[in-house]
């Protein structure tokens, strides 16, 4: 069972996975598709406040981000990590429970990327953004580095997220009940 997304201009199936008996999502990878990542990272720039450093979640957004830094002509974004890495000092961190994961999750940001944060304004960016979770431990990283926050975007946004206006998105994907169709 495929969702038939349109986004930026482009068409891709989502193959619906279950989540539970009675939930399911379309599974949005940008992973490998240097042309979805590279048009929607041109769309969302386009979109996009003043900023001066991007944030992204492990890892699905690292592609997206990478992309949209060298078409901005910033040479450096920052990396909330799912786990903490041997050259990390420093470290901030905050737990985070996602849509796509079954067990709690802490994101880390490094030292050094906090203070590259501090004072500056902080544009995060995601693939999709669902339930929000992923997104309020980002917020949570920036504010305890000392970043303004001055935006939030994604690709998609999925769920209860798509009523939200806080968040700049390019289309929106909606969840599926247990036999596939789409919820409302």
């Amino acid at each position: 069972m495929f969702y038939n997304l349109k986004v930026a201009g482009l068409e891709r199936q989502l193959p619906i996975c279950p989540i539970n008996e009675k939930l399911q999502i379309g599974a949005f990878i940008m992973f490998g598709d240097t042309e979805l990542t590279e048009t929607c990272a041109k769309e969302l720039l386009a979109k996009a406040p003043e900023h001066d450093v991007l944030l992204t979640a492990e890892s699905k957004g690292i592609p997206l981000v990478c992309s949209m830094c060298r078409m901005s002509g910033k040479n450096r974004y920052v990396l909330a990590r799912k786990s903490v890495k041997l050259y990390m000092k420093d470290v901030l961190k905050c737990e985070v429970q996602s849509i796509t994961t079954a067990a709690r999750q802490t994101l880390y940001i490094d030292g050094d990327d906090a203070a590259f944060m501090k004072g500056k304004r902080v544009l995060i960016v995601d693939d999709v953004i669902s339930t929000g979770e992923s997104l309020r431990s980002m917020e949570a990283l920036v504010k305890l580095a000392g970043g303004e926050i001055v935006g939030r975007m994604a690709v998609l946004a999925e769920g209860d997220a798509i009523g939200r206006t806080d968040i700049t998105y390019l289309a929106p994907l909606p969840l599926f009940d247990g036999k596939g169709n789409p919820l409302a």
